[in-house]
């Protein structure tokens, strides 16, 4: 056992108020900043334009603000893990410091268990989530003596599944190339069941009841707008989409509002690749009282007499019926 210590900073580890006192003590770390600061729990982000010297000039003073706020309430940085990532064409590429410690530059970087690249690109995401789950997959064919129906599904859904879904109305794949490498991963989880390896892929998606990955995103996508709508998620809706309030009788009344956009990165953003699809959803549909009826209203409405939901160019709903 350690010897007893005075400790005039930090806060107790292990306790049920470590984390909530750490909160308190750091709240004020982004007093005066003019940058954008996000805090959560120990781990701290700050961003902006940096397109101008004056505007990179203003970053690195809020980079001395929280290093003098740091030194102060002896809470310091360690700089060895802070990265710098430039990201856009229009970047100057500044040099940062924390104190007199130059913040080493990174192509990327893992953030809550995302990979955050330089490029904005997410094919590196996709890359590591396919790693895990076919790691996962090769556990399963390897350990798993009895692979009933039943068995395999419940383990691909709650061991294989989830690598492939985290966080992913964040980094939801546009290019076919990072579509079709995710999707292979279910097409090579739906052939490992007995009795289903003559069949093809959407044979095996119907004799299971599952869809495509690709259109399990588009459903996702559907749920956390109606969560943001509906005040379900803790955020402001005016924050992330342009409501137009619908008073025609076509439709439903929650409609909302492309943007212009000049690259394929922003038009397949979130707040921008949802707006086709949930405008055409029927009312019955999007004005559900629960989160519940919504999933079940949406789903029976994919599910009658189609198996598979596919967008068109110009982001128009096509439903391909598989059965009369």
């Amino acid at each position: 056992m350690s010897q007893w210590a005075s400790v005039y900073s930090g806060v107790p580890q292990g306790s049920i108020l470590g984390p909530l006192l750490f909160l308190i003590y750091i709240n004020d770390i982004d007093t005066n900043t003019y940058s954008k600061l996000v805090k959560f729990a120990d781990d701290t982000k700050v961003g902006g334009v940096a397109d101008t010297n004056l505007a990179a000039e203003r970053l690195q003073r809020d980079l001395d603000l929280i290093s003098e706020w740091a030194d102060t309430w002896q809470m310091k940085f360690n700089t060895d893990k802070c990265k710098v990532i430039h990201a856009g064409n229009r970047n100057i590429q500044y040099r940062y410091f924390m104190g007199s410690t130059e913040i080493k530059v990174a192509d990327y970087e893992k953030d809550l268990g995302m990979y955050v690249d330089a490029s904005m690109s997410h094919s590196r995401q996709c890359g590591e989530a396919i790693k895990k789950a076919n790691r996962m997959l090769g556990y399963i064919s390897r350990c798993v003596e009895f692979k009933s129906r039943e068995v395999m599904l419940h383990l691909y859904n709650s061991l294989v599944r989830p690598h492939l879904e985290y966080c992913v109305q964040v980094w939801s794949p546009y290019l076919k190339k990072d579509i079709a490498a995710l999707e292979k991963v279910q097409r090579r989880a739906t052939r490992m069941i007995p009795g289903l390896r003559g069949m093809s892929y959407e044979e095996r998606l119907a004799e299971l009841n599952l869809f495509s990955l690709e259109q399990r995103r588009l459903r996702g996508d559907m749920i956390q707008v109606y969560k943001i709508l509906t005040g379900l998620d803790a955020v402001q809706p005016n924050d992330y989409f342009n409501i137009s309030l619908n008073t025609r009788t076509r439709g439903h009344k929650w409609k909302l509002a492309g943007e212009h956009f000049k690259t394929n990165l922003r038009k397949h953003f979130f707040t921008q690749r949802v707006v086709r699809v949930w405008n055409s959803l029927p009312a019955i549909v999007v004005e559900a009282k629960t989160m519940g009826s919504f999933k079940s209203e949406l789903d029976k409405m994919w599910s009658r007499g189609y198996r598979h939901l596919i967008l068109g160019a110009d982001g128009a709903i096509l439903l391909a019926q598989s059965e009369p």
